[in-house]
């Protein structure tokens, strides 16, 4: 039995879901998102619950059972209060700006780097960190891995961009000559 899918989904009344055949949709004030789930299980809506079953005991749809369980969880929390990735960027000259939809991220290279930010997702830049938000929790993740994969924090001096809670084991240098 699964312990997470056994849990059923609260839905805030500012959160309209509508389930028709297999695809979920879900409209709150931050936005709307859709998905279609496994046929293994089912999604039903009771009240102001929604409930995820398996739809028999195999292995593969007990696993399905509580992944499409969070990932419903997670659609209905992305509409209500949404979600946040905080980055750090630390380097001599390392900078960060956003203009529009365009993140342009100064990082020691002899160019800039424009990442063009996905749909639904929105940035701040603060005087050394970037914060992505947005509804969809897999593509503020995406976004965020894909910012941090520019300039990975190198293990010496720190110096790259890491997540904000994210940290780095240090190596020592060099010791200097034998004698």
């Amino acid at each position: 039995m699964s312990r997470i899918g056994k849990q059923p989904v609260a839905v805030p009344e500012k959160v309209n879901i509508s389930i028709a055949d297999r695809k979920i949709e879900v409209k709150g004030p931050n936005g709307q998102l859709e998905f279609t789930h496994h046929p293994g299980v089912t999604v039903e809506q009771k009240d102001n619950e929604i409930l995820v079953n398996p739809v028999d005991d195999s292995n593969k749809n007990r696993a399905l059972w509580g992944m499409t369980r969070t990932l419903v969880n997670n659609m209905v929390t992305g509409v209500t209060t949404g979600f946040t990735k905080k980055l750090e960027f630390t380097g001599v000259g390392y900078k960060a700006a956003i203009s529009g939809n365009k993140l342009t991220l100064n990082l020691g290279y002899s160019h800039p780097i424009d990442y063009e930010l996905p749909e639904g997702v929105s940035a701040k830049v603060g005087k050394n960190e970037i914060e992505l938000s947005g509804a969809n929790k897999e593509l503020v993740g995406f976004a965020a891995a894909k910012v941090r994969s520019f300039r990975p924090p190198e293990p010496y001096k720190g110096k790259g961009i890491r997540y904000a809670d994210e940290t780095i084991i240090r190596k020592a240098g060099k010791t200097g000559a034998k004698k």
